[in-house]
């Protein structure tokens, strides 16, 4: 069985050929029962979490295991620690221990990004990104891999992980102007796509700022009595989602709307192998705010990981 670490993974993948791999994973047939999350604490400001997440398809079996400890930069410790096993889908031999703590962060992004791609407006020019955490610097390239992104706005409550973050970005995207931002109207009307990977409980916008034809991207909550968005945008969105079962057992940005009033299971449009398997661009029109909230799954780590596994072996 092959040990696979983060430095392998990073050394195999790019976001090209990953989208790709996930728009395939998704469009073919696949098992993914409904993941299961346990709750280590019954105190409400305690959000300690271990979490099992099985999927196979017609090559391999996989699952995912991981620890979700929100508090532990206050020790010294990361806040996710996981890992992916793989086994032969013909025979059942374990193939590989993949560390999963780096494939989240592949997988998240190239999610994100392959919903863009049928999402956002092809013309779509400037990204505004919430966040500066370990997954931002992964999302943003993602995004800009499927759309001929121009200016980026950078927006986050650490000011020296954010100047460091655009520091980085900068010098990697020579042609691209990337900036420190704030969150106010005029910032979120001139967005044309707004990603949001923060540990926010409550929503970082309002609803009311954004201009027709914009795409929201959701991926940093988790539960199911926070959000990164209010009711005002769910409620002016065309809703799409990675996974139903996933979304609507913990996504606060649908549940919350959903106990108001304002919105209803059955306004989610499509999930995400819904549209992999139309594998076309899917807005009804240039007008339409689009929104697409991701909780993470099984199949995306395993596409990930089998990706990563078979890239190695030559």
């Amino acid at each position: 069985m092959q040990i696979i670490d983060k430095i392998q993974i990073d050394n195999a993948l790019n976001f090209e050929t990953l989208i790709t791999a996930m728009q395939t994973g998704f469009a073919h047939d696949f098992g993914m029962p409904k993941r299961n999350v346990y709750q280590l604490d019954t105190n409400d400001s305690n959000h300690d979490a271990f979490a099992v997440l099985p999927a196979w398809n017609e090559q391999v079996i996989g699952v995912k295991a991981f620890t979700y400890f929100p508090n532990n930069a206050q020790s010294g410790y990361e806040s996710l620690y996981s890992k992916i096993m793989l086994f032969s889908r013909q025979h059942g031999e374990p193939l590989a221990l993949v560390d999963g703590t780096r494939i989240t962060l592949w997988r998240t992004a190239a999610v994100s990004a392959l919903a863009s791609r049928y999402l956002s407006r092809e013309d779509s020019r400037h990204l505004v990104f919430y966040g500066s955490g370990n997954l931002a610097e992964y999302m943003i390239r993602a995004h800009l891999t499927v759309r001929n992104i121009k200016r980026v706005t950078l927006i986050a409550r650490n000011v020296q992980k954010v100047t460091a973050l655009q520091a980085q970005l900068q010098a990697a995207y020579k042609d691209i102007e990337f900036v420190i931002g704030q969150s106010n109207e005029a910032t979120i009307y001139s967005a044309d796509i707004i990603s949001c990977a923060t540990g926010s409980t409550v929503p970082l916008f309002d609803g009311n700022w954004l201009k027709g034809g914009t795409h929201v991207d959701l991926i940093g909550n988790h539960n199911s009595d926070a959000r990164e968005c209010d009711s005002q945008t769910i409620s002016r969105s065309k809703v799409y989602v990675d996974s139903r079962a996933n979304v609507l057992a913990e996504a606060g940005e649908l549940l919350i709307p959903i106990k108001e009033g304002t919105f209803s299971e059955d306004n989610v449009c499509a999930q995400l192998a819904q549209l992999a398997q139309q594998n076309s661009y899917a807005r009804f029109n240039e007008t339409d705010i689009t929104l697409f909230k991701s909780v993470g799954t099984a199949l995306s780590d395993l596409v990930a990981a089998n990706h990563v596994y078979q890239s190695l072996q030559g």
